[in-house]
């Protein structure tokens, strides 16, 4: 019998003591853990290696965290980045997430909540294919699910993964109501550390990159105490 392959998490942080204490952590989750102290050293082997989930402190020495994550999803890394972010790096966090990180966590965090955003991104990775196809046009927008990208009026868009999956679960139940509720169980997978804000959030960015006017829009709309409804 061949033994199952352990997922594999890298953790890109220059904080030895905060890297050995996840190391073990992880291990006794049955993670396999790799360790990069530097941002570039950090994407070369998150490029060569390709690990199932990213972890990724913004603030690193030789490239910082916003820069990898960047270089990631202009290479068409489309794995799950969690950013480690300090309380007084706001604006960071905004940016970390309109460049394409999945997640962040603020320091100093909870080991088990860190664990569970982990364990939900993984699953959502192995989440069953949607009945959506691999490329989607509504109005003048033409979304490509595989390689994350939204074309809108000549202009492209990259997408994160999350919005990837967010728009992936509204136009597979077209025309109907979908709860947050029901988008953070299925696009995040867990629903206690997330609030409704967070998909409210991530709403806001997607009509962005997909509505000619986000204030006025034709697509994802929203339902007054209920959730979205998209439209195509």
């Amino acid at each position: 019998m061949n033994e199952k392959k352990r997922e594999k998490i890298l953790i890109i942080e220059d904080e030895a003591d905060l890297v050995k204490g996840l190391e073990l952590n992880l291990a006794d989750e049955g993670y396999e853990v790799g360790w990069a102290a530097d941002g570039r050293e950090g994407l070369r082997r998150a490029l060569e290696e390709a690990p199932d989930l990213i972890i990724l402190d913004i603030m690193l020495p030789g490239m910082n965290g916003l820069e990898v994550c960047r270089e990631l999803r202009q290479k068409k890394a489309n794995i799950p980045v969690i950013m480690l972010t300090a309380k007084s790096e706001e604006v960071d966090k905004v940016v970390g997430l309109e460049i394409g990180a999945d997640d962040y966590i603020t320091k100093p965090f909870s080991v088990r909540e860190l664990l569970a955003r982990i364990k939900a991104h993984l699953r959502r990775e192995k989440m069953e294919p949607r009945t959506v196809p691999r490329t989607f046009a509504f109005g003048d927008v033409e979304v490509d699910f595989v390689h994350f990208k939204v074309k809108r009026a000549g202009r492209e868009f990259d997408l994160t993964s999350l919005e990837v999956d967010i728009l992936k679960y509204l136009v597979a139940h077209k025309g109907e109501v979908v709860s947050r509720e029901a988008l953070l169980d299925k696009v995040w997978g867990y629903d206690k550390f997330p609030t409704t804000r967070t998909i409210d959030n991530h709403i806001l960015k997607l009509r962005k990159k997909i509505e000619e006017d986000p204030s006025r829009p034709r697509h994802i709309f929203s339902i007054y105490g209920e959730g979205y409804r998209f439209m195509d």
